[in-house]
């Protein structure tokens, strides 16, 4: 018989694919349900919304999920991704980390395949009750301690990770109101002369030395954990526990630098 997604995994799964950052458009939404012969009960909610009611109806109505998996393929054919193609692995790694708990996985090639089942959820909670302790003991920054969630930690540490150095970039945007990703937006925002934010006066060479070190700090960071994304299978990057807490510390330190920073006047 046909396994079911549970409602939980329906949500995970209408999440990742709805998300408003790394989600499919409301355009690509109506296309493949169409394609896929599923009933769209709720156009106008908001996507994830509107894909979990269309998942579980249809679900309901055929008493199987063959026509959702068949959505999963078909949004992530490679070939549709060609114009965009940095908007390819993020979603990925949000659908497989959806995935996790049904022993399905999405591969390179954008095919649906069998994977070894995520640990428990108790597991998973022990894991984001045990890194969180540690991380207030370090004093670590508030904006990075809601990274450390179950559900971002039942496979590996990467997950908290990632989405902490996400939290970055959105700050970096909302003090600047930048747009930019990536190396992009930290020389925008931290460089130039004066730059968008200053992390301290800049009234000597040795502080202005210590704005490009900062900078390069973030675009290191960012290097390592937003633009590989695109190239190449990190849901699959093993993390330690000790990694993910020094690299977590690291961006706690990038918060709190960037929460001290100032707008210098611009001539």
């Amino acid at each position: 018989m046909e396994k079911h997604f549970s409602q939980g995994e329906l949500e995970a799964l209408a999440d990742a694919l709805g998300d408003t950052g790394d989600g499919l458009t409301g355009g690509e939404i109506e296309h493949l349900l169409q394609t896929c012969g599923i009933p769209d009960p709720s156009p106008v909610l908001a996507k994830r919304h509107r894909l979990y009611n269309a998942f579980g109806a249809s679900q309901n109505a055929r008493r199987e999920r063959l026509a959702i998996l068949a959505f999963i393929r078909k949004a992530m054919k490679p070939g549709r991704y060609l114009r965009q193609p940095e908007r390819f692995e993020p979603l990925r790694t949000r659908l497989n980390a959806a995935l996790a708990f049904s022993a399905l996985a999405v591969d390179e090639s954008g095919s649906l395949v069998p994977s070894t089942e995520a640990k428990t959820l108790p597991e998973a909670r022990r894991r984001a009750n045990e890194l969180r302790a540690d991380l207030q003991s370090r004093g670590t920054h508030p904006d990075v301690l809601v990274f450390c969630r179950e559900e971002l930690l039942a496979d590996n540490y990467f997950h908290a990770v990632l989405e902490a150095v996400k939290s970055v970039a959105a700050k970096l945007r909302a003090r600047t109101g930048l747009t930019d990703d990536g190396s992009t937006l930290v020389e925008r925002a931290l460089g130039g002369s004066p730059p968008l934010l200053a992390v301290n006066a800049l009234s000597s060479e040795s502080e202005r030395s210590e704005q490009k070190g900062f900078a390069n700090l973030v675009k290191g960071v960012f290097g390592m954990f937003r633009n590989p994304t695109a190239h190449a299978p990190k849901v699959h990057w093993a993390m330690a526990k000790s990694d993910a807490e020094d690299l977590l510390t690291l961006v706690s330190l990038i918060h709190r630098r960037l929460d001290g920073a100032t707008n210098p006047p611009r001539v």
